[in-house]
Formats: structure tokens, C-alpha cells, sequence
């Protein structure tokens, strides 16, 4: 081979082995950020798989630098590529762990909410009257209007219902605990018309359940 034609061919193949063997700096950088971005975000507890997936990866892309590194003639096309695959691993840890906490947060906050629901409704449940919890004052009274039909059967008698007076003092609810036919529907129309001194339990009004009898008695 002449002396010349040995010159031109030696860049070349200088060229053709060194041309890549530079590392793929920024590459490197990039995945490595993004793998540790997904265990700052809390990966660890929130998407636990991805982080272990984006780790793997990082740890081939470190094997595969690491062997680079032995060898004479270095290609870092192998080691470019998993550092591609490890940044992505890590973004996708990263989104899921952001995921999986707003996840958490929300049903922790739905849990909150429905313990308060649920805590809420308790301190308003009504106390039957009784022992400490005195009946409240009947202050507006509405007469029942005795049923025409109940006058030409010549029905009369006592309608007993459970009343529930809340901490306003109206009549939140009632029903009929002892029965007149004919009469019970009037008796429930004038009990949920009255009004009373709300019951006071430790100073605050307190909604109360207790029994009244509306009178029904023939002239």
C-alpha cells in the first residue's frame, strides 16, 4: 500500500473508531434528574412500581456506561438510548406519584368530610325528654279541626304523637304513636303548626323527641 494512501486511510479509521465514544453527557444528566425528581415527589409510597421500574432503568444505563468504560473502542449508542428509556421511566414515575397523592388527598379528604357529616349529625340527633333534657314551652298552640266525618260517626278520643321539636323550637317531624281512625290526620296537621322555647342542654338549644296528645271530644 503506498505511504500516501496509508495517510488517508488512518483518519478515517481513527474517525471511524473514536467517532462514538463520547458519553452521552446531557443524556445522562437528564434521566438521572428525572429518576431522583420521581422519588422527591414521594414515588416511593405513591407509585411505587414506577419508581421501581425508572430505578432498573437507571441501573441498566449505569451497567452499560460502566462497561463502556472497559473497553477500548467505545460506542455509547446502546448507553444513549437507556438513558432515554430511564428518563422516561423516571417522568412517568414522577406523574404517577403526583397522581397517586391527589388520589390519596382525596379520599382522605372525602373521609374528613364524612366523619364531619357524620359527627355533625350526632351532636344534632334529638334527645328524648327526660332526666336532664327538659321538655321545651309550648308557645303557640294551633287547635285541631275536628273532622266533620269523625263528628257524624261520633268518633272522639286521644291521638298520642311523637314530636320532634328542633333546636329552633318548630316541629321537625311527627307521626302517630297511638291511633284514632279518622282523627290522626287532623291531630298531625296542628301539632306541626306549633311552636315552643327550644330545650337548652348545657345552655345551648338542643332538639328534643317527645310525646303529645291532641284531645278530641264531641260537644
Amino acid at each position: 500500500m503506498p505511504l500516501r494512501t496509508f495517510v488517508v486511510i488512518l483518519p478515517v479509521l481513527l474517525f471511524t473508531l473514536t467517532g462514538c465514544s463520547s458519553p452521552p453527557t446531557e443524556e445522562v444528566q437528564a434521566a438521572r434528574q428525572s429518576v431522583a425528581s420521581a422519588s422527591t415527589a414521594g414515588a416511593d409510597k405513591f407509585a411505587a412500581e414506577s419508581l421501581t421500574q425508572a430505578q432498573a432503568a437507571e441501573a441498566a444505563l449505569d451497567a452499560e456506561l460502566k462497561t463502556q468504560e472497559g473497553k477500548f473502542i467505545k460506542s455509547y449508542d446502546h448507553a444513549r438510548e437507556l438513558a432515554v428509556a430511564a428518563k422516561a421511566a423516571g417522568d412517568k414515575a414522577a406523574s404517577d406519584a403526583t397522581s397517586g397523592r391527589e388520589r390519596v388527598e382525596a379520599e382522605a379528604a372525602r373521609k374528613a368530610k364524612a366523619a364531619e357529616a357524620s359527627a355533625a349529625k350526632s351532636a344534632k340527633a334529638p334527645l328524648r325528654v327526660g332526666g336532664q333534657v327538659r321538655p321545651p314551652v309550648r308557645i303557640k298552640e294551633v287547635p285541631p279541626v275536628y273532622p266533620a266525618i269523625a263528628k257524624s260517626a261520633q268518633v272522639q278520643g286521644d291521638v298520642v304523637i311523637e314530636a320532634t321539636i328542633d333546636e329552633a323550637g318548630k316541629v321537625a317531624d311527627a307521626k302517630v304513636v297511638k291511633s284514632v281512625p279518622l282523627l290522626d290526620q287532623a291531630a298531625l296537621d296542628a301539632v306541626r303548626q306549633w311552636e315552643y322555647r327550644p330545650s337548652l342542654l348545657n345552655g345551648v338549644p338542643t332538639p328534643v323527641v317527645m310525646t303529645v296528645t291532641v284531645k278530641f271530644t264531641r260537644s
